[in-house]
């Protein structure tokens, strides 16, 4: 006996969306493990048709935008845009506030995917260094983007799909062939439902979304640095407060004191304002110190840094532990002429959680004192196995912004989302032009360009719309309807009536089946399907298939329940830390709370 497709399919299915519950695996594998096993099951008529998402456009334009947002990052571009769009950290609803009006607006005329790509980086920068719960900003990221492309006709490909369909119908009650949305009539409906999700994210979200926090990790890292950094005449920080600057709440690391032409302040306020020339000394842990050489108008007090030669952005930080028999220990690192003899630059000394009260080139070296250099990658091939250091390793993630390129990202960055907006090229080729630039001008390297491209989340993507895909060729989403449709006939059937005698009943049924199919199947392929089941519906019940059409359409796009049904749901599955169930719980009551207002106001503004 052959094996029922739809059955398979539906099965895998179940097993995927459990192991997403209740397993740690990473997502991207369970989702990838479900692709195969409906390959070996023999689910997919042709191997390509399985591995048709990783070819997919929108998962291209993902991979080329991580590169356009790491272009960002490296010159510190994306650091003002978090600090400009989120400000400083304040209450939980303040803060996504902040950031989920403007996503919303930008999402109702640019496409969904690269609104979130390019905010997610800004996004989980700005949570780390203020140690904010990180679950509980990109989730609320990718609901604001998906709800604020309900506002428009081009603000999500699933309107534009059903606009098409509609425009190929020749059906009077969908306007007649040719006759399609104009660009804001769904706004009808979709800006309520976009004010009363987002009201929804930002009440909620404290209970029902988890608090898991990317904190610093002191414990593994305990050691403490004194470091010193000078404010550069040309600072942007000069006539600002400690607050207004950023530097009153960096997270493991604080500000002992500030030198003033000699003049030590030692208990620095929040409205104190900061000077040219001014050295800040500041006591921190290494992944804060890493931070602090990213700000814009600080650097390095010591200035044997700018005598190391070559540019700054070919430099690694190296970690270091002096060793009895190195001959500098009892020396000052100026006195020992650290630099000459290492081809390294100290800017951090930890000594046992001491406190060290002398400038950098003033400390006198002891046996086990950590030193924090600044040096060229071939450091540490010649010092690993020296008998000088006990220890050398490097430090990820650092590399000092180009600061002098800053301009040039954001105007490569504000041309693309211009010639998208616009419709003068595609999405993908505009990010693929974008990053070519910002790899001609220097704005990052090739290799930085490779490593910014997250592969876990390409490969969850990739997972889940090959999924998505065997629900449609298996037939099994059809199957869904049709249960989906009895269960509600039958519910009417106990009250002596049958469904078919209540317009709005049916499109409410109309309406959920196509949330619950958006949720296992993507948002497009929801649409597609719908759209027949849609007007035949309204033929049953000899009333306008307009309202039950723009339901579909509302309800397609509003995919809040699963990470599968949606790429940006995708996006930041693994980033946040999320669970199955965390989508479940917060996004399934949102889209109970968006089906309720589709259902009430679609048959309001189109009547039956």
């Amino acid at each position: 006996m052959g094996i029922d497709p739809a059955s398979c399919t539906l099965l895998v299915v179940a097993g995927v969306i459990v192991a997403l519950a209740i397993l740690k695996t990473a997502p991207d594998l369970i989702l990838l493990g479900g692709l195969v096993l409906l390959m070996v099951l023999g689910v997919f008529p042709e191997t390509s048709v399985a591995l048709a998402g990783f070819a997919n456009e929108g998962l291209l334009t993902v991979a080329v935008l991580f590169v356009v947002a790491e272009g960002m990052r490296q010159t510190g571009g994306l650091g003002v845009l978090g600090r400009s769009l989120l400000g400083q950290p304040g209450s939980l609803p303040m803060v996504q506030a902040r950031l989920l009006l403007p996503v919303s607006l930008a999402s109702a005329f640019l496409n969904n995917t690269p609104v979130v790509a390019m905010a997610m980086p800004v996004v989980s920068d700005w949570a780390r260094k203020h140690q904010v719960a990180v679950s509980r900003l990109l989730l609320p990221l990718s609901y604001a983007a998906i709800l604020g492309g309900l506002c428009t006709l081009v603000g999500t490909s699933t309107t534009l799909i059903i606009n098409g369909l509609m425009i190929e119908s020749d059906r009077v009650d969908l306007r007649g062939a040719g006759h399609g949305l104009g660009m804001f009539e769904i706004a009808w409906v979709g800006v309520p439902v976009a004010l009363i999700g987002l009201l929804y994210i930002v009440l909620v979200s404290k209970w029902w979304l988890p608090d898991r926090r990317p904190a610093i990790d002191t414990a593994s890292n305990p050691r403490e640095y004194t470091v010193e950094m000078l404010v550069t005449p040309d600072s942007p920080l000069v006539g600002k407060s400690i607050e207004a600057a950023g530097l009153r709440h960096l997270p493991g690391m604080y500000l002992v004191e500030i030198d003033r032409s000699g003049r030590v302040l030692p208990a620095v306020a929040s409205g104190d304002i900061l000077e040219a020339d001014d050295r800040l000394v500041f006591v921190g842990v290494v992944e804060s110190v890493v931070d602090l050489q990213k700000i814009s108008g600080l650097e390095p007090a010591t200035d044997q840094v700018f005598q190391l030669g070559g540019p700054r952005s070919q430099r690694r930080l190296v970690e270091a532990v002096v060793s009895e028999s190195c001959p500098l220990v009892h020396r000052t690192i100026r006195g020992g002429r650290f630099r000459s003899r290492y081809a390294a630059a100290v800017i951090a000394v930890a000594r046992h959680g001491e406190r060290i009260d002398s400038k950098i080139g003033d400390i006198r070296l002891r046996p086990g004192d950590t030193l924090l250099l600044e040096a060229h990658p071939s450091f540490l091939e010649r010092q690993r196995n020296s008998r000088d250091f006990y220890l050398v390793s490097a430090v990820d993630d650092f590399t000092p912004p180009r600061h002098h390129l800053a301009w040039m990202a954001r105007a490569v960055m504000l041309a693309m989302v211009v010639v998208v907006a616009f419709e003068w090229v595609g999405m993908l080729e505009a990010a693929l032009v974008a990053s070519f630039v910002m790899l001609v001008t220097g704005c990052l390297r090739g290799s930085e360009a490779r490593g910014a491209i997250d592969g876990s989340v390409v490969l969850a993507i990739g997972a889940g719309l090959g999924i998505g895909e065997a629900m449609r060729v298996s037939h099994a989403a059809q199957r869904v309807a049709t249960v989906l449709f009895e269960v509600g006939d039958s519910l009417f059937s106990l009250a002596g009536e049958t469904i078919v005698a209540h317009p709005q009943a049916m499109l409410a049924v109309v309406a959920g089946l196509t949330m619950v199919l958006t949720n296992v199947i993507t948002a497009k392929a929801a649409a597609v399907l719908m759209f027949p089941i849609a007007t035949a519906t309204a033929d049953v019940v000899q009333v306008s298939g307009l309202p039950f059409v723009l339901a579909v359409a509302l309800a397609a796009a509003a995919s809040l329940a699963s990470p599968i049904g949606y790429q940006t749901n995708l996006m930041v599955y693994g980033p946040g830390g999320y669970r199955f169930l965390d989508y479940l719980r917060f996004g399934g009551l949102l889209s109970l709370v968006v089906w309720i207002v589709i259902v009430a106001l679609v048959p309001w503004i189109w009547p039956f």
